[in-house]
């Protein structure tokens, strides 16, 4: 039975490897993953470098545990709000909409850490190519879901095909993360709504959310 000394450390580690992940993460989208060391992460954190190896082994371990933790931000950001949305359309709405404000609120220093990262490993062979690959195909099932029940619902046009709706709507994502990174976020991301709304037939909602960035 762990006395409570040692769930103390074991609390304390975690809290420690956290930090350092959410650290690695922000790095991650200025510098990529492949920027990522362990040398410069220990001088961000003010840390060892051995003290940085007693939670990741290697640099692809690291790289690993980066895009877990990546992950769990973009779930809690992006996926959870528009899972607790209305099903179908609602969420549709949501899932982009929830994306833009990810993005607007800056959480991140370099916007979606992976539109940058499926580009950046997208030619590299290897276990974290296969996670980033991995993730980016569950969030389009998750599109074509919410397409699905959309289309179930009759809230979109019989003859739409969630495949290609949501191959159009990740197309609009990763267009507005490339024009908010290169215009260092003075850029609006109304554009980006308006070209959802449009494309889910909502017109009246597309021109109100023109102005959204403007408040």
């Amino acid at each position: 039975m762990a006395t409570n000394r040692q769930r103390k450390t074991r609390a304390d580690g975690e809290r420690t490897r956290r930090a350092i992940l959410h650290e690695a993460v922000r790095l991650a989208t200025l510098d990529g993953l492949e920027g990522l060391s362990i040398g410069n992460l220990a001088d961000a954190l003010g840390m060892s470098k051995s003290g940085l190896y007693a939670h990741f082994g290697s640099k692809e371990e690291l790289q690993l545990a980066v895009i877990d933790e990546a992950g769990g931000i973009f779930r809690a950001e992006v996926i959870d709000p528009a899972i607790a949305a209305p099903p179908g359309l609602g969420q549709l709405v949501a899932v982009c909409d929830a994306f833009f404000d990810h993005l607007k609120r800056r959480t991140l220093p370099g916007g979606c850490f992976f539109a940058g990262a499926i580009l950046e490993m997208g030619t590299r062979p290897g276990r974290v190519r296969e996670r980033v690959s991995a993730f980016q195909a569950d969030f389009l099932r998750l599109l074509r879901s919410f397409a699905a029940a959309a289309l179930d619902r009759e809230e979109l046009p019989a003859d739409e095909d969630p495949e290609l709706l949501a191959f159009e709507l990740n197309g609009i994502i990763l267009a507005a993360n490339a024009r908010f990174v290169l215009s260092d976020g003075a850029d609006g991301l109304g554009v980006a709504r308006t070209a959802t709304r449009r494309r889910l037939g909502l017109a009246s909602d597309a021109r109100a959310a023109a102005t959204w960035d403007s408040v």
